[in-house]
């Protein structure tokens, strides 16, 4: 297969804008995970942040890419569906989203449950839950922003097409 030649500066920031931006969304995820698997990993709550916080916060990482990935699936996947497999039903994303979100099921029930004092807050409990899914996530993050990278946008997507992309 041979390699395109190099994008302008201009026509790159185009066609990687969309990388740009998930690239930006990820990285607030990734924090929020760090912040999340530290604590549960050292058994020690973040400085100045009480248990109820931090409960609170494992509940708005759930929401927060439950939302993400909602948005996703309905108006981003679709679109690019149409000339890219990598984001079709049945690509390895669309699987990954499903295997992230037991794992947010579970995380958010628990989160929930110790809030409201119907389980106890060990936690190995959240480390083990962060665990059952953070290797994939970790992974899903990285291919999904290489997937809307310039290099594969540019081979589906005229210039003019990507000024138009809902992103």
């Amino acid at each position: 297969m041979a390699t395109n030649p190099p994008l302008p500066p201009a026509d790159f920031r185009i066609y990687n804008h969309m990388a740009d931006k998930m690239k930006a969304f990820h990285d607030h995820f990734r924090m929020q995970w760090n912040v999340l698997f530290a604590a549960a990993n050292t058994s020690t709550r973040p400085m100045d942040m009480s248990l109820r916080s931090y409960l609170k916060l494992c509940l708005e990482f759930c929401h927060g890419l439950e939302i993400h990935h909602r948005i996703e699936k309905t108006r981003l996947f679709p679109l690019l569906a149409t000339r890219m497999s990598a984001f079709r039903k049945k690509s390895s994303l669309i699987q990954q989203h499903k295997s992230i979100h037991k794992g947010l099921d579970n995380l958010e029930v628990y989160a929930q449950n110790c809030l409201q004092g119907a389980a106890d807050f060990q936690w190995s409990e959240v480390k083990g839950i962060l665990e059952q899914f953070g290797p994939t996530l970790w992974q899903h993050l990285d291919e999904e922003v290489e997937e809307l990278g310039a290099d594969k946008l540019r081979e589906h997507w005229s210039k003019e097409e990507m000024l138009r992309m809902p992103m």
